[in-house]
């Protein structure tokens, strides 16, 4: 007897058919008017979509790992402390460390001391430039295996501090030499940069692929394309969850078609953490319920590596109680809620396809713009990023302040009796000092700073 399914049943409906009837539903009322809506990178969102919203001809994602680390941020000012809060936190949950290195003062050996760093992957953040200081955790770990990545970004770090390290030519020659010594993965790129500062997710992720094409485009020049040893993109993710999805999944496929040009065929690591755009100082509860639903939308976009936002991190300094707390939302992610069990798991999902094609056209179109206008350095120094993500960051801000963008606890649903003034460890609000600069940096800017000000003030 021939199986047949409960479905073979039913006719299937198309997309006309099923428009035609909510239109009948709707009582005369305009289709497009009530119930499409616009995304700030132009994207018009529909009701319900199907398989009719794909092109067959669309490149598919790639399924990605199974396994995504949980990663534990560590300023490693003092060595002895940040060894043995790393050594701490991978006893509580933590699988992967990002050590943040302020200098070249900090002695590696008693840093990693006791660390099995054959089986938990190290990120090194970097805040200087320096072959020799490579050379020295090489040494420090010679004889094994260790899973480095460094976060070396020359290119994010004019664009944040609107200086070189050195200047053009030393910084290029250093990493040419750093590149030409190591077998890890060296280069990073700061997407997350661009998100907290106010760029809509075109940009951000057509800025993300011109800043990396920087890269490649000097490594063949410098003949370091062979071997690639791979690439790092730190991102953001924020509080709109399908779009954030699309996002990092049009991300890998913005790489592979970019890296594909270069012969290279290896994927990208996405280290992701929630953005500091839509976090408040009032109502900082508030907070965890964001992180939240961000580091979902990493972990179903297909993040590699996720490093959560402690919930008081905006005004508190690095506390025991706020790290818990932000660790134990992706452990419960992990191993009670099962976000670890299935590879890929928004393949299939009409919405999320549809998104992430979408903003992979747009985002594309607009890097070869770039492109044809010089390339990413040559905007960055010309301004012209700088006055897009300005642009758009502002149309955001517009939007927080008549309260069509809602921040719970901040410009809706305030607690008026809330009290921050006496609280404040750190300071919350952008800091600008004066200084000269080869160009004007991108600076982060949170929404609810000016509300918070003023909230601040009257107190």
């Amino acid at each position: 007897m021939a199986k047949t399914s409960l479905f073979d049943e039913f006719n299937a409906i198309s997309q006309k058919e099923w428009k035609q009837k909510i239109q009948f539903e709707l009582n005369g009322a305009d289709y497009n008017e009530s119930l499409l809506w616009e995304s700030p990178e132009g994207i018009k969102v529909k009701p319900f979509y199907t398989a009719e919203d794909l092109d067959n001809d669309e490149i598919p994602i790639a399924a990605t790992k199974k396994i995504w680390k949980i990663a534990q941020n560590i300023y490693a000012g003092n060595t002895d402390m940040a060894n043995s809060k790393a050594l701490d936190v991978l006893e509580r949950g933590a699988e992967s460390l990002v050590f943040t290195i302020p200098s070249d003062e900090i002695e590696i050996e008693r840093l990693l001391k006791g660390i099995d760093v054959e089986r938990v992957p190290v990120h090194f953040n970097l805040q200087f430039l320096s072959s020799a200081y490579l050379k020295s955790i090489s040494s420090a770990t010679k004889g094994i295996k260790p899973h480095f990545s460094y976060c070396i970004d020359i290119v994010g770090h004019l664009a944040q501090t609107g200086n070189w390290y050195f200047n053009l030519e030393r910084d290029h020659g250093l990493l040419a030499t750093i590149l030409g010594e190591n077998k890890d993965p060296i280069l990073s790129v700061d997407s997350a940069l661009y998100q907290n500062a106010g760029a809509n997710r075109v940009q951000q992720l057509a800025y993300s692929l011109a800043h990396a094409h920087e890269y490649l485009n000097f490594m063949e020049n410098r003949n370091l394309l062979k071997p690639f040893n791979g690439i790092t993109f730190k991102v953001s993710v924020g509080s709109n969850y399908f779009f954030e999805i699309a996002k990092l999944r049009a991300l890998r496929l913005l790489w592979k078609t970019l890296s594909h040009e270069y012969n290279i065929f290896s994927d990208c690591h996405i280290l992701a953490t929630p953005t500091k755009r839509n976090k408040t100082i009032y109502d900082y509860n508030t907070n965890m319920l964001r992180t939240t639903t961000e580091c979902m939308a990493a972990i179903l976009g297909g993040a590699d590596t996720i490093s959560n936002l402690a919930y008081d991190a905006l005004y508190n300094k690095d506390n025991e109680f706020g790290e818990r707390i932000a660790r134990n939302q992706l452990l419960l992610l992990k191993h009670e809620s099962y976000f670890d069990k299935v590879s890929n798991p928004s393949d299939g999902s009409y919405y999320i396809e549809a998104l992430t094609h979408q903003l992979a056209e747009k985002a594309l179109e607009l890097f070869k713009s770039i492109e044809k206008g010089g390339g990413f350095l040559k905007q960055l120094k010309e301004n012209t990023i700088q006055k897009k993500i300005k642009e758009s960051a502002e149309k955001e801000q517009l939007l927080f302040n008549v309260q069509k963008e809602i921040l719970v606890g901040s410009n809706f649903h305030k607690n008026e009796k809330d009290r921050m003034k006496n609280s404040l460890e750190l300071y919350p609000f952008v800091k600008t000092h004066a200084r000269k600069t080869l160009l004007e940096p991108v600076l982060e800017r949170r929404l609810a700073e000016g509300l918070e000000q003023k909230r601040l003030g009257d107190e």
